[in-house]
């Protein structure tokens, strides 16, 4: 990409400037980013994910905050242009996405309004850090949390957890408990991907992942040849219970216990099942992916 590096040296390149005394007027309709005509398309793409909120967010202009609005912008028009962002965040290079997060935090961070803070913070834990969104992704929302953890416990705690086994690094691993009541390690599982989840047969959602990834004749012919290896761990507490439901396994997924991965340690699991995509080196690719990405990426 020809503009590549300028636009990554810009990503950080964030400064709060002056703030006028005057209100400006108490609505306005969202500001959309501006895209240079000779860009290509995935230039273009990366151009409006890292510039996405300089227009809204121009200190040079002062818009009010309240119950209906943020920042001048109605709050259902300001949610729809945050799932607008987080679909081009998810579309962006991973390098470029973790640094328009941090410029658009920057840019937060210009705003002390306590009303418009919350607001805009709500909205985007909300779209990139809430279990039920799509988008989700805790490593984007680790950037925006780790801006503001000073003097916030909250997102101090967020920033931590959310720093495990972050896409790009290596996995941590672990020693889990087959059906078979061997001792084994996520390590000792070789293959060129590898499906790590943490889910529970009393979860609904597990169960309907263990369905699509079952019914899939190309995931199975993926396991059948050795390229694909499925290991779902359980770390809840009902051991006997999950052991006795072993049999609603398939069978060519390796199944196993593993205790004390629910403390925030080695892995943060907040919600089941936590779909995790490794490399055969057991580099992390999808952290905590919704079941539409892992089947994409599969």
């Amino acid at each position: 990409m020809k503009h590549s590096g300028a636009l990554i040296l810009l990503l950080l390149a964030v400064s709060c400037g002056g703030r006028p005394s005057v209100q400006q007027p108490k609505t306005r309709d969202f500001p959309t980013v501006s895209v240079p005509s000779m860009y290509s398309q995935e230039e273009a793409l990366e151009h409006a994910g890292v510039h996405f909120w300089d227009k809204y967010l121009d200190t040079t202009a002062i818009f009010g905050s309240d119950s209906a609005l943020l920042a001048g912008v109605p709050k259902e028009k300001v949610e729809e242009e945050m799932g607008i962002y987080s679909t081009l965040l998810s579309q962006m290079p991973r390098r470029a996405a973790l640094s328009s997060v941090g410029r658009f935090a920057s840019l937060v961070a210009c705003y002390p309004d306590t009303a418009f803070f919350r607001g805009i913070s709500d909205l985007t834990e909300k779209y990139l850090y809430d279990p039920q969104s799509p988008l989700r992704d805790e490593d984007l929302f680790g950037v925006y949390a780790r801006r503001f953890s000073e003097g916030n416990p909250r997102y101090g705690r967020i920033a931590k957890t959310s720093s495990l086994n972050a896409v790009g690094t290596k996995a941590a691993d672990f020693t889990f408990t087959d059906l078979r009541g061997r001792s084994r390690t996520l390590y000792s599982i070789k293959a060129e991907r590898l499906v790590l989840i943490f889910g529970n047969p009393d979860c609904g959602a597990c169960r309907s992942l263990m369905g699509s990834m079952a019914s899939d004749g190309r995931i199975s012919g993926m396991i059948g040849s050795g390229e694909l290896k499925i290991v779902d761990i359980y770390i809840d507490e009902d051991v006997p219970g999950w052991f006795e439901r072993r049999a609603e396994y398939p069978s060519e997924w390796i199944n196993g216990y593993a205790e004390g991965l629910r403390d925030d340690q080695i892995y943060h699991v907040r919600a089941i099942p936590s779909i995790y995509l490794l490399d055969a080196d057991k580099t992390v690719l999808l952290k905590d992916a919704p079941e539409e990405r892992l089947l994409r990426a599969l």
